[in-house]
């Protein structure tokens, strides 16, 4: 099997920036999404199409194929008083608000007296990444992970009413063929 459009894609990676500077890593975790669905930085995707199971990969991309450069326009100082008052006004600390499209987090950069100022930016914003890992293992999306667009941990389908999910990973890391039985689980 190969790394294409509605696959499940088991993941060993190291995540660095061109400082060699460790990001993220999976040692230790399992790491999986479903391909094809934008689970991925996009150019990290398009990079693993057409991989085998266990083959090694080496991929960097550059600061507008990730996360986007840098935009000093998103380093704001808002007044204390906007925060709730349980948040650290720290700086250094990560701190999410609901914005009127969502979910909005930033990194506090500086308090001074009742003003803060605070970074918008994605923490990885302008930084060229460098993926160096292996692709784990490999089996079909179930119909429901495709419906989902995303990968179903074990015991996810359980909770999911409308899903016929039976099978999950062997332990030798592939899949084991378990098919869907019958009607909805729930």
């Amino acid at each position: 099997m190969k790394v294409e459009q509605n696959m499940v894609v088991r993941l060993d990676y190291a995540l660095r920036d061109d400082d060699g500077v460790l990001l993220d890593a999976t040692e230790g975790r399992v790491f999986e999404y479903l391909h094809g669905y934008g689970n991925l930085i996009p150019a990290f995707e398009a990079a693993l199409v057409g991989k085998g199971e266990g083959e090694p990969f080496a991929v960097s991309i550059e600061p507008e194929d990730a996360y986007g450069l840098h935009d000093e326009a998103a380093v704001i100082t808002v007044p204390r008083d906007r925060f709730a008052a349980d948040v650290q006004v720290v700086p250094g600390n990560m701190v999410e608000t609901q914005g009127p499209d969502g979910r909005i987090e930033m990194l506090i950069l500086a308090v001074e007296g009742d003003q803060v100022t605070v970074d918008l930016n994605h923490p990885l914003a302008g930084l060229r990444l460098h993926f160096d890992g292996r692709i784990g293992g490999l089996r079909p999306g179930h119909p429901d992970e495709i419906k989902h667009r995303r990968v179903h941990p074990g015991g996810h389908h359980l909770m999911v009413e409308d899903s016929t999910y039976l099978g999950d990973w062997s332990d030798e890391g592939g899949a084991n063929g378990s098919s869907a039985e019958g009607g909805a689980r729930g």
